[in-house]
């Protein structure tokens, strides 16, 4: 069995990463508006405060993603652009660039696809306590019935949180993405808490306000796949995918069990002891929602092998194993075992939600912009979810990360993850080969992989 006839090739992007207008439409502070602002934190100096510009050309962006033939376009909405305080007071200006990108992609004939948070947290309420307040569930809430009301009749399809690993394991574990602000292993548990609370709570709110609505999950995770395929290496990859261990911010099962299967994994219970959060009655039921998709982010994975003594040991790589421009291992295997396994456990149809590859772009001399390893990737990549589809894993959607270089996070503008090319003097966009070779893989829907 190969993709489905309905299957979703799109791609993707973050409101932060590509729109500008930092400081226009009436928009609230962000948490990366002031992380950008602090020194040492980015490289480069460098801000999302121009970024894309997308905010003003939407409509030039929306063309180039017809040009390419997606099906469906995944972007992220600005909460403190919609709510510039979080709570409370409505801004207008902002709601209708979104009813207008919408009503853009609609006319082009690409399905609008909505993560509700990608990480720029408003800053007025980082000020309250953000994760950390008891509160913060219902402040989520609250930012999806503005959302819900307003563009609910023409947005069908939507996320919750991207990255949950991210924005906290990274922001407050790590302390390299915004706010940067080190807190404690108790303190982490219960940000992941009320981060699973509002998740439950947004969906609930989708569910009653927005009719015909399609809701998915977008998290990430660090995952293994066998170093043979003996079965006790199989089951070695599985059960290390699914480990909770004391450096918990990327583990799947953390942050996935209780919102697929309304249960935290009883491994970390044992590992957190008494830092884990107590459980109030009723909140497993609210994180637990009936979800359309289970999304994942997948960039590469770990090899790892059978281990008498602790069930599994990860491998080391082969010695001069490819690498991307942001030397990250090529794994195409991510999209072949740890998909596998994550259906088994969920049983619920999967989004590859983000996949793709930094590469060395550059204009060439015949002035397009050429690049094959990115065309490898994607093809090695897409080749091994096509295998586990045709093995009875339901996978009924991909997002290219991402539509068009952008603004990197804590990377500024030194990583290119586009399949547009951005020339962040001018502004000017080159479609990459990789566009027109994605643009293939879509009217073939996936024949010629």
């Amino acid at each position: 069995m190969a993709f489905k006839k309905d299957f979703l090739w799109g791609s993707a992007a973050s409101s932060y990463q590509i729109e500008g207008a930092a400081y226009e439409g009436g928009k609230g502070l962000s948490v990366w508006d002031t992380f950008c602002k602090e020194p040492n934190r980015i490289e480069g100096g460098h801000t999302g405060d121009v970024a894309c510009d997308h905010y003003h050309r939407y409509k030039e962006d929306v063309a180039l993603m017809k040009e390419m033939g997606l099906k469906a376009y995944r972007f992220s909405i600005s909460w403190p652009r919609i709510l510039p305080e979080g709570i409370g007071k409505i801004n207008e200006e902002g709601l209708k660039f979104y009813e207008n990108l919408i009503d853009e992609l609609m006319a082009a004939g690409i399905t609008p696809c909505a993560t509700l948070f990608h990480w720029d947290y408003p800053q007025a309420l980082h000020e309250k306590g953000g994760w950390l307040n008891p509160s913060s569930p219902e402040w989520f809430a609250e930012y999806t019935s503005v959302v819900a009301n307003r563009l609910g009749g023409k947005l069908k399809n939507f996320m919750t949180l991207n990255e949950p690993q991210v924005f906290i394991g990274l922001a407050y574990q790590k302390i390299i993405k915004a706010p940067g602000i080190k807190y404690s292993l108790r303190d982490g548990l219960k940000m992941s808490y009320n981060v699973m609370l509002a998740h439950g709570k947004a969906v609930k709110v989708l569910r009653e306000l927005v009719p015909d609505v399609t809701v998915g999950y977008a998290p990430t995770g660090t995952t293994y796949y066998p170093h043979t395929n003996s079965p006790e290496d199989i089951e070695a990859a599985r059960a290390a995918t699914f480990d909770v261990i004391k450096d918990w911010g990327f583990t799947i099962a953390w942050w996935s069990d209780p919102v697929m299967l309304g249960e935290f994994p009883e491994k970390g219970l044992q590992v957190f002891g008494r830092d884990m959060p107590k459980i109030k009655s009723g909140d497993l039921e609210i994180m637990h929602q009936p979800l359309d998709y289970y999304g994942q982010n997948i960039y590469h994975s770990r090899p790892v092998a059978f281990c008498p003594k602790n069930g599994y040991k990860e491998m080391p790589r082969p010695v001069g194993h490819p690498k991307t421009a942001f030397d990250w291992p090529v794994t195409p295997q991510a999209l072949y075992w740890p998909v596998k396994f994550m259906y088994e456990r969920y049983r619920t149809p999967v989004i590859i939600t983000e996949n793709g590859m930094s590469s060395h772009d550059s204009v060439s001399l015949d002035g397009k912009v050429h690049d094959p390893s990115r065309i490898d990737y994607t093809h090695r990549y897409l080749r091994c979810l096509k295998q586990a589809i045709s093995e009875g894993v339901d996978v009924i959607g991909y997002f290219h990360w991402s539509l068009m270089d952008n603004f990197e996070w804590e990377k500024g503008y030194t990583e290119r993850f586009g399949l547009v090319y951005i020339d962040f003097d001018t502004q000017e966009r080159i479609l990459k080969d990789s566009a027109y070779w994605y643009k293939s893989v879509i009217e073939t829907n996936g024949g010629v992989l």
